[in-house]
């Protein structure tokens, strides 16, 4: 019996090892995903976190729960030799150890891209997890109770000022959401005014929403401006020292939360640490049927898909084209490497992967969103309604489906759920405080 290794239990990783464990034979093969994550995160339903329109856990696909017939190890493989089929695993306690294997499916996602601006490492703060959804809120939050307390003055402005850096799609649709829960939340806070709420979204290009065309983009801008927000394009952030925001453009503001949402970049464990082929970019050179390799050189026994892969988009019809790192893409490739890599078991050949595009869809708030597909656009309500809808229906297995949709219906009636729970953030803070004769605050 064949062991199939799958490194990293995200997109990919989790639908080819769930697609696996519905497709082989009973003594076929034996899958193993190592991921540091008991779960895999539904990303596109971080900013409905951020904003508390889906709970955290619902966002998140146990692992254990779901992949029943898979072998999970909670770990991180660190290195990849692949001429002698085994690779190094990093568990969550205890030693490093080598693990064999007999065919490796590469999936292990790719890493928030960072630059060196001054300020961004010690206070800024990524979305790509919902660990960093929830904390993003909880922050807004706390902000909104601690300036509440204070006269108007610098230090309730800045409080209450919000930035978030990378206009993609992430970006956007943090922004929106987390602009219309503050909308929402001031109303609740009789001491703070809406005019006091200073939302910046700051975009080196020219335009956001990369894959919405111009016209639509602008609305979008128009959007959020109506609603509060300034969209800064054709900026650059230099500097976030203590919180102090220094622009491209000239313009400087102090901000009690930054969101770093410029996109991705090559995991560190395919770029320096596996004898797989990687392009220049440090991505894992992936054929169009997802075998490792290149067309004249396939590599054997070795697959790759998802964000960590150089994936030939053959529906762009134009030569050295790769499939954008999104959550499409990765769970259809997901499942045709599944499906290829049983194929491949069974003596048959692996088919290409093509993506025909059925639109694009994004979330810009509470009943507020945008839909393109070609030059169909629809705005507003009835895009919202769709980015639920899709959304719902394309977050895997139905527990979670039904957990998602009682949240919404809840939410009718009662609203949005304002409680922060920052403090879960220091657990042992009340206890150590508590068992401190001087009385000082301990963190722990």
């Amino acid at each position: 019996m064949r062991t199939i290794l799958i490194v990293g239990g995200g997109y990919a990783g989790f639908y080819t090892a769930w697609k696996l464990q519905k497709k082989l034979r009973r003594d076929e093969a034996r899958v193993i995903v190592v991921d540091p994550r008991p779960y895999m995160t539904y990303q596109p339903f971080l900013p409905e976190v951020v904003a508390g329109s889906v709970e955290a856990r619902h966002a998140a696909v146990s692992l254990r729960r779901h992949l029943t017939e898979t072998e999970i190890i909670a770990g991180r493989v660190t290195k990849i030799d692949h001429a002698h089929k085994v690779v190094t695993v990093r568990p969550a306690r205890g030693e490093e150890y080598p693990l064999p294997y007999d065919i490796i499916v590469v999936t292990a996602g790719a890493v928030t891209r960072t630059l060196a601006v001054p300020g961004v490492a010690e206070h800024a703060i990524g979305m790509k997890h919902v660990e960093e959804a929830v904390a993003i809120r909880d922050r807004l939050l706390t902000a909104f109770d601690q300036a509440a307390g204070l006269a108007p003055g610098p230090e309730r402005r800045k409080l209450l000022t919000v930035t978030f850096v990378g206009g993609g799609f992430s970006g956007v649709e943090g922004f929106g959401e987390l602009l219309g829960l503050a909308r929402a939340l001031v109303r609740r806070y009789p001491e703070l005014s809406p005019d006091e709420l200073r939302f910046h979204l700051v975009e080196a290009r020219g335009r956001i929403l990369p894959e919405v065309t111009g016209k639509p983009g602008d609305w979008v801008v128009r959007s959020l401006e109506k609603r509060g927000g300034r969209v800064h394009l054709n900026s650059q952030l230099l500097s976030a020292v203590d919180g102090h925001v220094v622009l491209s453009t000239g313009d400087e503001f102090a901000s009690e939360l930054i969101v770093w949402t410029v996109g991705n970049a090559a995991n560190p464990m395919v770029h320096n640490h596996t004898d797989l082929p990687i392009d220049r970019n440090g991505m894992l050179v992936v054929r169009p049927d997802l075998r490792v390799g290149t067309e004249a050189a396939p590599v054997p026994d070795a697959w790759g898909a998802g964000d960590d892969a150089a994936i030939p988009d053959l529906a762009a019809q134009r030569p050295g084209v790769s499939t954008v790192p999104n959550a499409q893409h990765a769970v259809r490739q997901g499942k045709l490497l599944a499906r290829n890599v049983i194929a491949t078991l069974r003596g048959r050949e692996p088919r290409p992967y093509v993506h025909h595009s059925l639109g694009v869809v994004a979330t810009l708030g509470l009943g507020r969103g945008i839909f393109q597909f070609h030059r169909l656009v629809i705005k507003g309500f009835p895009a919202w309604l769709m980015h639920r809808g899709y959304h719902v229906l394309a977050v895997p297995t139905w527990e979670r489906r039904f957990r998602v949709l009682a949240v919404w219906a809840t939410a009718v009636p009662f609203g949005r759920d304002i409680v922060s729970l920052a403090s879960v953030q220091h657990p042992r803070e009340a206890f150590l405080a508590g068992a401190n004769p001087a009385g000082d605050v301990l963190r722990s």
